[in-house]
């Protein structure tokens, strides 16, 4: 081990994001009981949402799965983004066989982005990307500032939330290509249908939406 990692482990004791656990030897990133007792999905889980070909997550968004990705989006654990990217792209690469042309991600308003002081679906995207050896292009601004979808309430209200909230980054073109749009949870699906619309609009052939969980 390096000298400085090793002075890091001794100061901050690297915890399992999902449970919060300080990891004992030998486990690297997440705890065993984690490993096995999170909620996984099954390959026939992953479904349409309007405007994406299909919805892949390797979680179901509830107990672990939850309480992880609340410490990576508001408990400053962006350093999470390398694990959870790690699941997303095993999930990418062994429930979707079709050619990929490049990956992109829904972003958030600069606001939010300066509040948090990183975008949580560009970190998860940018390692997906590492990891698959597939460019990661931005091709979305967040336009309009909206309420946290997972406050908004039912699926129309969310809906309607994020209508009109995303646009194209000026000149983008993306005729006949095959997209990965990733986002961090998948609810009712609003985000990314709205953010699969604009893809569209500019020429993606197909739109493959890609979670770190989602919601039944």
């Amino acid at each position: 081990m390096r000298p400085l990692r090793f002075l890091l482990d001794l100061i901050y004791p690297p915890k399992c994001p999902f449970c919060g656990r300080i990891l004992e030897r030998g486990e690297e990133g997440w705890c065993a009981a984690c490993q096995g007792g999170l909620p996984w999905t099954e390959p026939e889980d992953g479904k349409a949402v309007d405007g994406c070909d299909v919805c892949l997550s390797p979680l179901w968004y509830r107990s672990g799965a939850r309480d992880g990705m609340h410490r990576y989006k508001f408990e400053g654990g962006q350093g999470h983004a390398r694990l959870f990217g790690e699941l997303m792209a095993q999930c990418l690469q062994d429930r979707w066989a079709e050619p990929i042309d490049l990956i992109t991600w829904a972003p958030l308003h600069p606001k939010g982005r300066r509040k948090r002081g990183y975008d949580q679906a560009e970190l998860l995207a940018r390692r997906v990307g590492e990891l698959t050896g597939l460019p990661v292009e931005s091709t979305l601004e967040k336009a309009r500032a909206t309420e946290t979808q997972s406050q908004t309430g039912e699926d129309e209200a969310r809906k309607a939330n994020v209508q009109g909230a995303y646009r194209a980054l000026p000149g983008l073109d993306l005729t006949g290509k095959r997209v990965v749009l990733i986002d961090d949870v998948a609810t009712s699906g609003a985000t990314l249908a709205e953010c699969a619309a604009v893809l569209r609009q500019a020429g993606a052939g197909s739109v493959v939406g890609l979670t770190f969980a989602r919601a039944r």
